[in-house]
């Protein structure tokens, strides 16, 4: 009976701090509570918005501009678009076949429920929440809940969320930073499994956050490719075992399969684009390493921002690791730190400048183009050595209102510097309103175009005389039957040949038909813009958006992999 106390006090003690131990319905109670933590810090991120409208950071114009297009494609009846029937004054660009798609529809959705005015709060609430959720579930494992809940705290409101949300406004790597603790989190069950039910669950699990950090940011979603990559093969040297390189790769490929929809066409059809604007002056990896200058006063301002940020990040995280480093820890808490210690060391590493030959080598590494970006990947580790530091000290309330104050002065800090705007959102929705439309995007510009030299204010269909050296004007009449993102339907009737000429790019993906018969289109001299030869007499035009055979085979792709993720994780299931 004795025996049996000694047993039954420790477990007793335990409890408060471990709610997994406990019923369901204890359990349910302990993840509201993290929920409600969790938005608590996230409606703190978001409260300087009221009263000073949105943070209009650097990419937000581009964002807000992709809720709108998207929500407008939304009531034309097109699900999922593809092109941007609005970017470049109405000339269009396939913005949404390149970038990845959850976070232009996630803006749209909330715009269109919210109201547009409180598209960008609702998202940025929505997105932190997530993350100190993601947090949470991470921590939980290892450290007691009121330090777990601590976690996703400060996870949700960790200075790069600060910097992004205030300065950069980058909704879509918010979105992916939300689902990364769970990619971690994930990827070492799935390198430690080694039943063939853990395995089979392990892979279904990693893959779907896996999958949606790709779906969220391309960028973002190489960074958790190769921070992934580089646990499973630490865990690999750790076991003397190929098996968690094995799994791990198994994991990626269902990742891969679940998002080829959107991964297969964007890597395809770059070749019809001039993607390689996106490594333009000022984008490069080797110009926005920690402190690097160039002959660029508002770049040098923000790159020192983001260096002196990622810097602070840095020393915190490491004092706070060193600080959670306890030998009587559990073998779970001892092995997640040792992750968390070389996800620490490989993001600092890739900021500086002597990393500059890895920028050049890995793949697709240099399309991150800012090496402070890696502070996404710092935020896991410093959120959990700042809540593991603090749990279970006496004085950890200490530590843990010097982090507070930090938090604070930083946010301070990013607010004082961001550029407040409440007319963004509505000039741009009277500029579609209008049919104005607005300005493109250089990388996703169709090849041989410079979208700069576009008129603003041009016509649905503008007929030309044939011969392109005349300057007369040709007599014939233009009726536009239907105008939309993927349809251009309209009638010419005219007494002789003319060349007709569209506000659309010329994309392969575009197929015209006139009075039903294929008909291959004509560039204009100075840009991509489409433009058809007709002979005289009446046409029925007809310019419709085509499902290219790469984008089949992607959905195909995608198709098979649900089914079989679904699969994996069924067979888990007890019966």
């Amino acid at each position: 009976m004795t025996h049996r106390k000694k047993n039954i006090e420790p477990l007793m003690t335990s409890l408060p701090e471990h709610p997994e131990t406990l019923s369901p319905e204890n359990n349910w109670r302990t993840w509201l509570l993290a929920m409600l933590v969790c938005a608590a810090a996230a409606l703190a991120m978001v409260a300087p918005f009221h009263g000073r409208g949105n943070a209009s950071g650097h990419d937000f114009q581009f964002h807000a501009a992709s809720w709108l297009d998207a929500a407008e494609q939304w009531k034309e009846g097109v699900f999922f678009p593809r092109w941007a029937q609005w970017a470049n004054w109405g000339f269009g660009e396939p913005r949404f076949v390149f970038y990845p798609p959850l976070s232009w529809m996630l803006g749209a959705a909330l715009g269109l429920t919210v109201g547009w005015n409180a598209a960008a709060v609702a998202f940025l609430f929505v997105t932190q929440t997530l993350a100190g959720l993601c947090m949470f579930a991470l921590a939980r494992r290892t450290i007691p809940l009121r330090a777990a809940l601590f976690a996703g705290a400060v996870y949700a409101v960790n200075p790069y969320a600060q910097l992004v949300v205030y300065l950069r406004s980058d909704f879509a790597e918010l979105l992916s930073a939300a689902m990364l603790p769970l990619v971690l989190l994930f990827a070492g069950d799935l390198a430690e499994a080694e039943e063939a039910k853990a395995m089979r669950r392990g892979i279904a699990l990693f893959a779907l956050p896996f999958a949606w950090i790709w779906l969220s940011n391309a960028p973002a979603g190489v960074l958790a490719s190769y921070c992934t990559a580089v646990l499973f093969a630490g865990m690999a040297l750790a076991q003397r075992s190929l098996w968690p390189l094995v799994r791990g790769g198994l994991g990626f490929a269902l990742g891969f399969g679940l998002c080829a929809f959107y991964l297969l066409p964007a890597a395809y059809e770059q070749r019809w684009v001039n993607i390689m604007q996106a490594l333009s002056s000022g984008l490069r990896p080797a110009q926005n390493f920690l402190y690097t200058t160039i002959p660029d006063h508002e770049h040098n301002l923000f790159n020192w921002i983001a260096s002196s940020t990622a810097v602070g990040m840095i020393v915190l995280a490491g004092l706070a690791g060193i600080a959670a480093h306890r030998r009587e820890e559990a073998e779970e808490h001892k092995r997640l730190w040792r992750k968390m210690m070389l996800l620490t060391a490989a993001s600092t590493l890739l900021m500086f400048h002597f990393a500059a030959p890895l920028w050049s080598i890995l793949p697709k590494l240099r399309f991150v183009q800012f090496p402070w970006r890696c502070m996404l990947l710092l935020a896991v580790p410093f959120a959990w050595f700042a809540a593991a530091s603090v749990a279970r000290r006496r004085f950890g309330w200490i530590g843990a209102a010097a982090l507070i104050g930090v938090l604070i002065a930083a946010g301070s800090f990013f607010v004082q510097h961001a550029w407040w705007d409440k007319e963004d959102i509505p000039v741009l929705r009277a500029a579609i309103a209008r049919g104005e439309g607005y300005e493109g995007t250089d990388e996703y510009d169709p090849l041989g175009d410079d979208h700069t030299d576009l008129p603003e204010h041009a016509p649905r269909v503008k007929l030309l005389p044939a011969d392109a050296v005349s300057k007369t004007e040709p007599r014939a009449q233009v009726q536009v039957e239907r105008w939309t993102a993927e349809e251009k339907v309209f009638e010419v009737n005219s007494r002789e040949p003319v060349r007709a000429a569209l506000r659309v790019l010329i994309y392969p993906a575009w197929r015209a038909t006139v009075n039903g018969s294929v008909i291959q289109p004509e560039r204009a001299e100075d840009s991509m813009q489409m433009i058809l030869p007709l002979a005289a007499g009446e046409h029925r035009v007809h310019v419709r958006w085509t499902r290219t055979p790469d984008q089949s085979l992607g959905a195909w792709l995608t198709g098979v992999s649900v089914l079989f993720a679904a699969a994996l994780y069924l067979r888990t299931i007890p019966r």
